[in-house]
This record gives C-alpha cells, structure tokens and sequence, in this order.
C-alpha cells in the first residue's frame, strides 16, 4: 500500500469508524479519543496530539465540520482550512490513528458510539467537565487533561498574520 493511500485510511466515517473500534478493542489495544477544530497545525497542536497519543494504543481525532466551527463563534474567518484540508493534515501526523468529521455542538454522540477507554481534552477542562465525562468512566474508561504549550494557538496566529 502507498503512503498516500494509508493516509486516506485514516480519514474514515463514524460507521466504518465503529468496526473497526469494536475490532481493536477484541485485540486487547485501548483507544485513546480527542477532538478539536484544529484549523491551522501549530506545535502545540501536535504537542498535544502526541502526548494524547501516549495515553494509549490507538488515537482517534474527531474534527468539526465547517458549519460546526462557524457555530461555535471562533471568529468570523474561521475556518481558515477547510474540513477536508484539516482531516488530510491530521492524517498526516504518526500520532494520529484515525480522523473523522462530526457536524454537532459537542463529540457526544460520536463518544457515545466509540465508547473510547481514554478521552483526553485540553488542561483548560476540568474532566468532568468534559463532554463525554460520565459515558467514558461509567464504561470502565478514564478522562485526562494535557497541558498546553503556552504561546501557540490558531487564535494567535491568525491575530498575527493580521498585524503583519
């Protein structure tokens, strides 16, 4: 298989998503869950994917949608990179397993569906306050937080390609 076809079999649908889940999971690998609109890929994104991606076997990342990223009011030039532009990107990386779109507010009913043994968010959290907190522990599974870079956003980057 090329390299490039394996970087498309990363970028899977939450049902092609779910078997293969089930299957890892037979075979005894934990599976390590995040999610983020990850607009522009900065080191403290893939600090943070990296260090997510240590907590367990597998890491998969759930990307918001274009309209999602517009509800949830980052700016109103956000998306910088279009969802299929930031999938590919994500693919690309050797921490992420697998990537996959979700369209609403919260990962709730992707989280749901997967039922992941780690989900991970930002240090900015408190874990239970982390959407999917209850579906995870009271599945057996843990919730953690990472710390970010301090320094590195797409908000602060953005701001300074403006002022430039």
């Amino acid at each position: 298989m090329s390299k490039h076809q394996a970087l498309q079999n990363k970028i899977v649908d939450l049902n092609q998503l779910a078997i293969i889940v089930k299957d890892l999971k037979y075979s005894g690998k934990s599976i390590v869950f995040t999610n983020g609109c990850f607009d522009i890929l900065h080191k403290g994104h893939v600090d943070y994917l990296a260090k997510a991606a240590d907590l367990g076997d597998v890491l998969i990342v759930a990307v918001n949608t274009d309209e999602s990223v517009r509800k949830l009011g980052k700016s109103n030039t956000r998306p910088i990179q279009d969802e299929n532009a930031r999938l590919f990107v994500l693919a690309a990386l050797s921490s992420v397993d697998y990537v996959l779109l979700f369209n609403q507010d919260t990962p709730l009913d992707v989280i749901k569906v997967l039922l992941p043994d780690v989900l991970v968010k930002g240090a900015d959290y408190l874990p239970e306050n982390i959407v999917g907190y209850n579906e995870v522990v009271n599945n057996g599974g843990r919730v953690d937080t990472i710390d970010f870079i301090e320094g590195y956003s797409t908000s602060l980057i953005e701001k300074k390609i403006k002022n430039s």
